[in-house]
């Protein structure tokens, strides 16, 4: 399965993935006659990630987003990703700390209003 992101100014989304989430662009596709982006394949931790602006003369509606939806990040070092990405822009909703569950969790939204959650996994060793 891989995210499709709809964000009003996915080419600057872009660039802030690239700061704030390690992610590296693979492919941009620009809009004829527009600054916005058709498609924008991304892969961050390894997983693809694709974004596209909105285009509402096309009939897409408002780009809405809900708390409900959450982008999760299963990574190592789970300071050095939170860390980055509250240095580039993200701001905490959840503070990365140690899970009831034992594993260090934690959310945090990017400027585009993208919630992301970072889970680092337990050692069971």
């Amino acid at each position: 399965m891989i995210p499709y992101l709809t964000i009003e100014g996915a080419a600057e989304a872009s660039l802030f993935y690239q700061r704030a989430l390690g992610a590296q662009e693979l492919e941009r596709m620009a809009a004829e006659h527009s600054a916005r982006l058709l498609h924008c394949h991304l892969v961050v931790n390894g997983g693809s990630l694709m974004l596209c602006d909105n285009f509402p003369e096309y009939g897409a509606g408002t780009v809405q987003r809900t708390d409900a939806d959450v982008m999760q990040l299963i990574v190592g070092d789970g300071d050095a990703w939170w860390s980055r990405a509250l240095e580039a822009g993200c701001t905490v909703r959840l503070p990365f700390k140690r899970a009831p569950w034992g594993d260090r969790y934690g959310q945090f939204v990017d400027p585009f209003g993208v919630i992301w959650a970072l889970l680092e996994p337990a050692n069971d060793a």
